[in-house]
């Protein structure tokens, strides 16, 4: 279901809250956040609809779904672009807001009566609701409490207790007075129970033995708890959209630990900030989007070729340039692997769940410190923003980096002794006795002295080089969604994962052979994929970023461009590793990605 409004009528938060209470009743949830591309667009306009898509079921959801079966919408033209972006299913149940069709302004009354119509005609099923009047029983401005109504309706239209309801408008609400909380309380109650008295619709969706204590947040929360996890101190960032709300939620819980939240005047000072943080002793993260990451690329090229730990998050979102800023893409793979000027080899993770965010930042704070080496963790504005019920973390203090090492250097130990085997070598620390040397972003020796001969700078290229070699033989080989071997093998990485599984079970359901692999390490690749892929008859990518459409004229074999990881696995492994892809700025559908997988099944 969805709930749409003008931005500021709180759609969003009506959204979070119902998919949180959904979540606490023991159902399956995911939400994906409807954000206009302007920062406040007119009020009433097609393009401007704001708020949330909750998807609930029975068991766990990995995804936002199709189309949606009931919407509630607070005016007809918000209403309206949801159906021309064809995310409503035929027959959808929609609770239409019924204070336009008496407004003052008579435009406004035609285009609502004109619409209602057409929709109608169109198949919908057609609530009108007074929100507005209801609300004014109790609070002067409805555009302030209309949201609070709508979740009373749709607790009670979804049979959820409505007490639970009140606890979670008490925890949305923490921070406010007391009387605004029992404003928006008494605003659900009446929702509740103008529902329960006016409308005959109720449906109930069993709840998922949880097996256990489950916390409900999305991606960028899960990546600020993270960070505290892991026992990193120091994040320093620039507020970007989609990722300041990580920085954000930061700033709450990090003081308590003993955490800094260091807002610098621009991206490359965020980079070099955390960077010498992180030459001082314990590992730092930086927290960004695309636009952020690439004016970071010559501050990460000091860091790698320092071979300083650092962790840094990108949250992408459609680009190039300014692009869609609240909009999905998956487009930033290729230049956090290669976008560094010269030889600059980086880790790079990507998360394909809620819960993956939170542990992803921990397993880079650890590979970030084990190997002196740039950790990426490439999230994206779905995760971001998506919420999802997940087990309860446990604290392992394995998760915390070790005390800042202060114990004597050993004499005439070089600051880059690497390792002829891994690359690796032993990390100095600021204020080690016998560990003062030069840190410097030249080319440098085993004793960081500046590389003039061209021996040195090879080593010192090969020894950085080693450690991805290094890493990779110690990953294990990623785990087959389906069997071992078979028609089609779709691959994917990141946010994708939830969406690509459920349309290779309507594939596996309608009798076709077809598995999924998702990869977690995306630089170094995991060991056995080749292994893997030549199992199948066929190999195909499923990503959110560009790949040319084989259809059209111009397109030919000697000049397509291929997703980013369909052009990774394809120069890696020299295998025919086909690829399709969406760019809409929304979550991949299921629905889209199953069809996509027949017609290359039907290819064969």
């Amino acid at each position: 279901m969805e709930i749409i409004s003008d931005s500021g009528e709180g759609a969003q938060r009506c959204g979070q809250s119902f998919g949180a209470i959904a979540a606490r009743a023991g159902n399956g949830v995911w939400t994906v956040e409807i954000i206009p591309a302007e920062i406040q667009p007119p009020a009433r306009s097609v393009a401007g609809a704001s708020g949330n898509r909750i998807r609930l079921g029975s068991q766990r959801i990995t995804n936002g779904g199709d189309e949606a079966d009931l919407v509630v919408a607070f005016n007809e033209q918000v209403l309206l672009g949801r159906v021309h972006m064809k995310e409503l299913k035929p027959g959808c149940i929609i609770l239409l807001e019924d204070m336009w069709r008496e407004h003052r302004d008579p435009r406004i009354r035609q285009a609502y009566g004109e619409t209602y119509d057409a929709l109608e005609a169109a198949g919908y099923r057609l609530i009108e609701i007074p929100m507005e009047r209801e609300c004014r029983k109790l609070v002067a401005d409805p555009r302030r409490g209309k949201n609070m109504f709508a979740l009373g309706m749709l607790c009670a239209i979804y049979q959820f207790d409505l007490g639970l309801a009140r606890e979670q408008v008490a925890t949305t609400f923490r921070k406010k007075s007391a009387a605004l909380i029992e404003s928006n309380t008494n605003l659900l109650v009446a929702g509740y129970t103008w529902a329960r008295s006016n409308l005959d619709l109720a449906f109930h969706i069993p709840a998922v033995a949880a097996g256990g204590r489950q916390v409900v947040t999305n991606g960028n929360t899960a990546l600020a708890l993270g960070v505290v996890a892991s026992g990193m101190e120091i994040c320093a960032m620039y507020p970007i959209t989609p990722a300041t709300s990580a920085s954000h939620y930061l700033s709450e819980i990090f003081p308590k630990v003993g955490g800094i939240v260091h807002q610098a005047e621009d991206e490359i000072a965020a980079a070099t900030f955390a960077i010498g943080a992180s030459f001082v002793g314990k590992c730092a993260v930086t927290i960004t989007s695309g636009p952020g990451y690439s004016l970071k690329q010559e501050a990460l090229g000091l860091a790698v070729m320092g071979e300083i730990p650092l962790v840094v998050v990108n949250v992408q979102r459609g680009g190039p340039s300014t692009g869609q800023p609240t909009k999905v893409e998956q487009g930033d793979l290729l230049t956090t692997i290669f976008g560094s000027h010269g030889d600059a080899p980086k880790v790079v993770i990507a998360p394909s769940t809620i819960e993956d965010c939170f542990y992803s930042v921990i397993a880079a704070r650890r590979i970030a410190e084990t190997f002196n080496v740039v950790v990426v963790v490439l999230s994206d504005a779905s995760l971001a923003t998506a919420q999802q019920p997940f087990a309860r973390p446990e604290f392992d203090p394995a998760w915390l980096a070790p005390p800042i090492d202060q114990s004597q250097v050993p004499e005439a130990m070089q600051p880059y002794a690497w390792d002829a085997t891994t690359g690796l070598s032993r990390r100095f620390i600021p204020g080690q006795p016998g560990g003062m040397y030069t840190l410097t972003g030249l080319a440098h020796d085993a004793s960081a002295h500046v590389a003039y001969e061209p021996a040195a700078n090879e080593e010192g290229i090969r020894a950085r080089s080693l450690k991805l070699a290094a890493l990779q033989r110690s990953l294990k080989p990623p785990t087959i969604y389906g069997d071992d071997s078979g028609e089609l093998l779709v691959v994917g990485w990141g946010s994708t994962k939830g969406a690509i599984e459920e349309a290779v079970d309507r594939a596996r359901a309608e009798g076709r052979q077809v598995s999924a692999l998702h990869l977690r390490f995306l630089n170094p690749l995991p060991p056995g994929l080749r292994e893997i892929m030549e199992r199948f008859d066929a190999v195909m990518t499923v990503e959110g970023n560009w790949s040319d459409r084989s259809d059209d004229s111009l397109i030919d074999e000697s000049n397509r461009r291929y997703g980013a990881l369909a052009m990774l696995l394809r120069s890696r492994y020299l295998l025919d590793v086909d690829t399709w892809s969406e760019v809409g700025g929304q979550p991949l559908k299921p629905g889209r990605v199953h069809a996509a997988m027949l017609r290359k099944l039907d290819q064969r």
